[in-house]
């Protein structure tokens, strides 16, 4: 049997497995270039707009190999000069089609799948003409791969995203990725390629870095970019213009940049998650340029991720981010919402001025901040307009919409003048019930009776804020996680009395700002804070039970969470901490705990368990000699499990409770509002894969094959 017939069999194995396939055609039409000759140019298009992009399943794959098929034997034949490869407009092509990732359920087929596209890929290097790829638009994993193995690549000055996103998944780019790259432009921007990015929340390049790695020979602008790259082809093929590229450095550069890789995957995953490591391993081994033991590699290296736990988790939280966050669970019809043309924000101190300068740039309209005196009110309005002032300096406003959202931006001491005309007020002061209400009950005075009054409360009942309005309806919680600009969640909470009118328009705002929306009930902390605190309370517990301080925090270190317990502690400030611990202590006084030493830190006026004099983060003495510990010493193992098992006993509890409308929902807030890793698929995913959710729930909270190889 032919490698080509032996192919196709084997793609047409794989779609049966994967019917609902969007299919990707690859069109072939043939162009004269100037001084060069008649040329043939693959399009890839899977007959829909940019919104719905290209992948290769299995038949693409297939659609592709006929269309090389026609190509190669035009090429022997003597018919064509070389072979070009583009996309649809805006869009090159964005990898393996996940869907059908996700079907997998037998080692042989995840295999094929790794197999197949190998096959079909290389055969563009085979060819007796030159190949070109044109990354005209989006190029990502496989789409990436497929233009590694031409001749040459051009690319778009106008691409917006350029990326192995791989290993951020829990896989490796095993289409050619591992191997070629690092071949292409050098071990070490291959390992920032592939790993780092990857690693910091999927990186993406725009097509100037992309040319400026290597990666692309030629970089033309968007507008007239085919043309141009044609061209530029046929520069190349008739000898008038020749391309050079940087000898790759094969000594002991290669060796560094692969043990940098290696402890960059350790200080962000710290050997939680194997995909980082096996895609290091052949970047290590493809040192001699041996493509072909490059490919096995990969291939392996596909089929035992795609069988992993972590890949699958990697997936699930991949589409709950993409699609569970675009369609919130229990949101009211959208035709309820009510248009927002001016917002009033309550508070004009560090997070009242990140609201403000999120609702003007976003929303677009007048936006007005409040406090107590001109003096308050002055700086929160200095601080959005220095902000604006910002991007306008990195080139991400002009002149005239600087001056536009600057002149949008005002405050007032009077709450009737401000917020006469306003839709939507939120309040960002002092987190204390009293004061809450206070304010609530001067801004219903004086807002129009559609408006929507807004809580940016943590920890705090909505319901009892509202409780003493003569419109509880309209009162809705907004909760937003800091910092505002980076992190994507929104809890949007429900009062016992909001209405469907209030949280269709909270749940609209929430779609304007592209923040990602989660309905909670108003239970106390909602999701992220409850689950956060009961995580950190029983950090904080073993600690002052007598576990050494380093002890605690190494013990979560095999989760591979973004910074250990005690330095995210830091982060949100122990003050903060103790305040939301004192909460949830006052509503569930046998699960979390209030820390003597916690509290003890935050009288010292400490901002956290550390000091960062030498640039590495070192226990403060001055703390450690505050903690005022008992005798009983825990190891890493016992400390993980009784901290695991407590985060399963309030998952649990938040469920039958009806915090969220399921699992998948707390998953989303951990990912979107505390930068939990995709390979964890949040923590449900984790605590099923490890039995804790059995252990202490006495089942699993996903259904199997949600985040695991299908039964």
């Amino acid at each position: 049997m032919s490698t080509t017939t032996a192919t196709t069999e084997l793609l047409r194995g794989a779609a049966e497995l994967f019917p609902d396939e969007v299919v990707t055609q690859a069109h072939v039409r043939h162009l004269d270039l100037p001084g060069a000759g008649r040329f043939a140019l693959i399009t890839l298009d899977n007959g829909f707009d940019h919104t719905k992009p290209t992948t290769f399943g299995p038949q693409s794959l297939a659609n592709l190999n006929a269309a090389i098929d026609q190509v190669e034997k035009e090429a022997a034949d003597g018919e064509i000069v070389g072979v070009g490869l583009t996309g649809k407009p805006f869009i090159f092509a964005v990898g393996a089609d996940l869907k059908g990732v996700e079907l997998l359920k037998r080692h042989e087929d995840a295999l094929a799948i790794g197999k197949g596209g190998h096959d079909v890929f290389k055969r563009l290097s085979q060819l007796a003409v030159p190949t070109f790829a044109y990354y005209n638009g989006a190029a990502m994993g496989g789409g990436v791969e497929v233009g590694l193995h031409c001749t040459y690549r051009t690319v778009s000055k106008a691409l917006p995203a350029f990326a192995l996103p791989e290993v951020f998944l829990g896989l490796v780019p095993g289409w050619g990725g591992c191997t070629l790259l690092p071949n292409l432009i050098g071990a070490d921007r291959a390992v920032s390629v592939i790993i780092e990015n990857a690693l910091n929340q999927n990186r993406q390049l725009k097509g100037q870095q992309v040319f400026d790695l290597g990666i692309a020979d030629a970089l033309f602008e968007g507008a007239d970019f085919l043309e141009r790259s044609l061209l530029w082809t046929a520069s190349v093929l008739s000898g008038e213009v020749e391309v050079a590229r940087a000898e790759v450095d094969r000594g002991e550069a290669w060796d560094a940049a692969v043990e940098r890789g290696r402890a960059f995957a350790d200080a962000k995953v710290h050997g939680a998650a194997p995909a980082a490591y096996r895609a290091l391993d052949i970047i290590a081994a493809a040192k001699n340029g041996d493509l072909r033991q490059g490919f096995d590699a990969e291939d392996q290296a596909l089929a035992d991720l795609i069988m992993g736990g972590e890949l699958r988790s990697g997936i699930y939280a991949f589409n709950l981010v993409q699609k569970r966050a675009k369609r919130p669970a229990g949101a009211p019809d959208k035709s309820l919402a009510r248009p927002v043309t001016k917002v009033g924000v309550v508070g004009a101190g560090l997070m009242a001025s990140q609201l403000a300068l999120l609702f003007v740039r976003r929303l677009q309209v007048p936006v007005v901040l409040t406090d107590i005196d001109q003096e308050r009110v002055d700086k929160g309005v200095a601080y959005v307009h220095g902000e604006i002032d910002k991007l306008l300096l990195k080139g991400r406003v002009n002149q005239d919409q600087a001056n536009r959202l600057k002149g949008q931006v005002t405050g007032s001491l009077d709450k009737a003048a401000a917020f006469g005309d306003a839709d939507f007020v939120i309040e960002a002061v002092f987190e204390e019930m009293g004061v809450k209400q206070k304010v609530f009950a001067e801004v219903e005075a004086v807002v129009p009776a559609h408006a929507i009054l807004a809580t940016n409360t943590s920890s705090l009942s909505v319901s009892e804020m509202a409780s003493q309005l003569s419109h509880p309806e309209r009162v809705v919680g907004f909760h937003f996680f800091n910092p505002v600009a980076i992190l994507p969640l929104l809890e949007i909470v429900r009062g016992e009395r909001t209405d469907d009118a209030s949280l269709a328009t909270a749940f609209a705002v929430a779609k304007s700002l592209k923040k990602t929306a989660v309905l909670v009930k108003d239970a106390p902390a909602f999701v992220v804070n409850r689950i956060l605190t009961r995580f950190m309370g029983e950090i904080q517990n073993v600690i002052d039970e007598g576990t050494p301080v380093a002890t605690a925090e190494r013990a979560i270190e095999p989760l591979g969470l973004p910074m250990s317990p005690l330095v995210l502690l830091e982060l949100v400030g122990p003050a903060i901490g103790l305040h939301v611990s004192e909460t949830l202590n006052r509503a569930f006084p046998d699960r979390f705990t209030v820390s003597p030493n916690l509290k003890a830190v935050v009288e010292a006026g400490k901002r956290g368990f550390y000091v960062h004099d030498s640039g590495t983060p070192e226990l403060d003495p001055e703390v450690l000699a505050l903690l005022k510990q008992g005798d009983s010493v825990l190891s890493e193992e016992q400390v993980r499990e009784r901290v695991l098992d407590a985060v399963a006993q309030e998952i649990d509890l938040m469920l039958k409770e009806g915090v969220v409308a399921e699992a998948q929902d707390i998953d989303l807030c951990l990912i979107t509002g505390a930068g939990w890793p995709f390979h964890l698929g949040g923590i449900t995913p984790y605590l099923d894969r490890a039995g804790v959710s059995e252990r202490v729930a006495g089942k699993r909270f996903l259904a199997p094959g949600l985040a695991s190889v299908p039964a």
